[in-house]
C-alpha cells in the first residue's frame, strides 16, 4: 500500500511526513481491513503532526476521516460484506466495561483509543477499523463529500448538544472553518439564528450564504445575548469573548482537542450560571444520529481534493489558512469510487 507516515513531528511547511510503499496490513480478529478512496485533512491531523499534541505512537499515519470499501475480515466480524461501503472516524475503541461506557458516554473511556493517534489512519490506500466502531454510510453522497462529516461534521453536531441549544435558539459560532460551516447547517435545520464571528471575509461571506443572521469580527459583539455559543478557533482568548455574549444560564462548548491558554477573566462573566463546557471526541450514537441528519436536511461540502502523495502540501495549506474548502486526500487506486459514492 502507499501512505503518508510520520516518523518524527515536525512543522507542516518542513514536509514532516514521508510517502511510503508498505505492505497492505492484515486485518485481526474482530476487524475489517479497507480500501481507502478518500480521507479529509482536519486540524487535528495537523496538531499532532506538529507536536501540539503528543505522539502516542511512531511512526504512524495520520488520517481519521476516512471513506472506502471492505475488501476483507477478520476472524469474528459479522454484519458486514465485503465491498460494502464504510467509514473510519476518530474513535477507533473502547473498553466497553467502563462506568462511562455502559452509561453511553464511550468518548470519555480511558482506554479509548482513536485513529491515526493510537491506530495507523486514513493517509494511505488501505486501512484496518475495529468492525464494530466503523461506521456505516448513507447511500447518495459520494465519498469525497462523505469524507469531511467524519470528524468535523460529527464533532460539531457533538458540540451543538453540549451547548443546550434548542431548536429556535440565538446560536454563536465563533470561528468559520470546516466544522462550524457543517454545524451551522445543522443549527439553521432546527430553526435557530445564528450569528457568526470570524476575522475572515471569505468566511463571513460563506456563513450568510448557509444562513447566518448576523456575522461580524471579535471585535464586535453580537447584538442580542445568545442562548450558545461554540468556540472553533483553536485560540483560547476567544472563550471570554463567547462567554461575554451569552445570556444568564448560558453554555459555552470548545470544539477542541487542543487550545493555548485561556486569559483571566473577571468572574461577572462567568456569573448568572454561565458556564464553559469542553468536547472530547463523540460517540459512534452521535456519528450514527449525524449521519443520518446529514442525509435528511442534506449537508452540503465544499472539498478541495488532494492526491495523497500532496498530503504534506495540504497540511501546510491548512496551516497557512490558504484553502478553498475542506481538504480531502484522495488515493491513486481509487479511480471514479470517490467521485460517485
Amino acid at each position: 500500500m502507499r501512505a503518508a507516515r510520520l516518523h518524527r513531528p515536525g512543522s507542516a511547511t518542513e514536509t514532516p511526513l514521508i510517502l511510503e510503499d508498505l505492505d497492505d496490513p492484515t486485518p485481526g480478529p474482530g476487524e475489517l481491513l479497507v480500501e481507502v478512496t478518500a480521507c479529509g485533512v482536519c486540524r487535528t491531523d495537523l496538531q499532532l503532526v506538529e507536536g501540539d499534541l503528543a505522539a502516542r505512537r511512531l511512526p504512524i499515519v495520520p488520517g481519521h476521516q476516512a471513506v472506502g470499501r471492505v475488501v476483507s475480515m477478520g476472524d469474528g466480524v459479522s454484519g458486514w460484506r465485503v465491498g460494502e461501503r464504510v467509514g473510519i472516524a476518530w474513535l477507533a475503541g473502547a473498553c466497553g466495561r467502563c462506568r462511562f461506557c455502559t452509561d453511553g458516554r464511550e468518548n470519555l473511556c480511558v482506554e479509548a483509543r482513536f485513529t491515526g493517534w493510537d491506530r495507523d489512519g486514513g493517509y494511505a490506500t488501505s486501512a484496518t477499523v475495529l468492525a464494530d466502531f466503523a461506521l456505516r454510510l448513507p447511500d447518495g453522497p459520494s465519498d469525497l463529500d462523505l469524507a469531511p462529516l467524519l470528524c468535523g461534521g460529527v464533532i460539531g453536531y457533538r458540540s451543538l448538544k453540549i451547548s443546550g441549544i434548542r431548536p429556535g435558539g440565538r446560536l454563536g459560532l465563533y470561528g468559520f472553518g470546516a466544522s462550524a460551516s457543517l454545524a451551522i447547517q445543522v443549527a439553521v435545520h432546527w430553526g435557530c439564528e445564528v450569528f457568526v464571528v470570524t476575522r475572515s471575509p471569505r468566511e463571513r461571506t460563506r456563513a450568510r450564504e448557509l444562513g447566518a443572521v448576523w456575522v461580524g469580527g471579535y471585535e464586535d459583539p453580537p447584538p442580542v445575548a445568545l442562548d450558545a455559543a461554540v468556540t472553533f478557533a483553536p485560540v483560547g482568548w476567544v472563550v471570554p469573548r463567547a462567554l461575554a455574549a451569552l445570556d444568564r444560564g448560558a453554555t459555552v462548548a470548545i470544539n477542541a482537542i487542543h487550545l493555548d491558554r485561556i486569559p483571566d477573566f473577571d468572574y461577572r462573566t462567568l456569573w448568572w450560571e454561565r458556564q464553559i463546557r469542553s468536547v472530547a471526541n463523540f460517540t459512534r450514537a452521535d456519528a450514527d444520529e449525524f449521519l443520518a441528519l446529514a442525509t435528511e436536511i442534506p449537508i452540503t461540502t465544499v472539498v478541495d481534493p488532494r492526491p495523497l502523495d500532496d498530503a504534506n502540501q495540504a497540511l501546510g495549506d491548512l496551516a497557512r489558512g490558504s484553502t478553498t474548502g475542506t481538504l480531502v486526500l484522495t488515493m491513486p487506486s481509487a479511480g471514479v469510487a470517490a467521485e460517485t459514492g
